[in-house]
């Protein structure tokens, strides 16, 4: 169990001799930085959460983190693939309790590092129920985060009910991908979709076509298939999304206003960033028995355009 190790005895159980170590990231959250022969990565033990992915012949970083990203106890990282869970987006019961749940601003504890026969490395953080997230949402439960980093990245959320009743979730990968220029971009794979406009009300709509961002965009689409693409033209390539257990997408970009009024946002980081979402939301709620378990997984692979 490494929730109450030094970066020194984490080295000790978890390093891999010039592939993994653990380093002491900001605000003095243990991270993981991996450097295998196919990619590099770096994944923070707070929250659980990629902020790095690049493949070694790749020129540009996949992922975007805010240069005002907050790294404390109690707030959530913005930028790279925070999680969301067991509920992604308002309290559904309307409790007051945190958007996007409770997982992604807190610390995990590092499960076990693997260097892998295919020269790709596997790390998985866990967390389990305690007084704290009783307190909280009350129900026994195991969450094992699943990352393999390699020519491609491949993470999986793994919830188990560990306790006596059947409780039902909704959760994201609300993932940040780094782009050239947003007015370059399009996302592929969403046309003739529905899809609730956030950000006109909740209103139902059909994408038309393939989606440009041109203001601010937070749309969650539903009958999603398994593969979606970020087309990437400022920087010559394109982000494929393949998605296991997942019908639900979000596509936002807070634009310009929300992006300067909020405080881990600079003001332009509305152009170098989108956020493309493999989601169980909105009526894709997901029920589990207990003993049982379900696994949301999400595999991102860079290709030159």
């Amino acid at each position: 169990m490494s929730r109450n190790m030094s970066i020194e005895q984490l080295n000790q159980t978890f390093a891999i001799s010039s592939q993994l170590e653990i380093v002491e990231s900001k605000g003095g959250f243990p991270a993981i930085e991996i450097q295998n022969e196919k990619a590099s990565a770096k994944i923070s033990v707070y929250s659980a959460q990629v902020l790095s992915f690049q493949p070694v012949d790749e020129p540009e970083e996949m992922l975007f983190v805010s240069e005002n990203a907050y790294y404390q106890t109690g707030k959530a990282t913005k930028g790279g693939i925070p999680i969301c869970w067991p509920w992604f987006g308002p309290d559904p019961q309307g409790l007051g309790r945190a958007s996007h749940g409770f997982v992604r601003n807190r610390m995990w504890t590092l499960l076990s590092t693997e260097a892998m026969p295919t020269g790709e490395t596997k790390v998985r953080l866990g967390m389990s129920a305690n007084e704290e997230t009783q307190a909280i949402w009350p129900y026994q439960f195991e969450l094992v985060m699943e990352i393999v980093v390699g020519q491609r990245l491949a993470i999986a959320l793994i919830t188990q009910n560990t306790g006596s009743e059947a409780f039902s979730i909704t959760q994201a990968f609300h993932t940040y991908f780094s782009i050239g220029d947003i007015h370059q971009v399009r996302v592929l794979g969403l046309e003739d979709t529905p899809y609730l406009d956030k950000a006109d009300e909740g209103a139902e709509k059909t994408q038309i076509g393939e989606i440009a961002i041109t203001a601010e965009t937070d749309r969650i689409y539903v009958g999603v298939k398994p593969e979606l693409i970020v087309e990437d033209s400022a920087w010559g390539r394109r982000i494929l999304i393949s998605s296991t257990n997942s019908s639900t997408a979000i596509v936002w970009n807070p634009w310009e206003k929300i992006s300067a009024a909020m405080a881990d946002l600079a003001d332009s980081d509305y152009l170098n960033f989108v956020c493309v979402e493999t989601a169980n939301a909105e009526n894709e709620v997901i029920e589990i028995s207990p003993g049982e378990q379900y696994q949301m997984q999400a595999v991102y692979a860079i290709e030159r355009s």
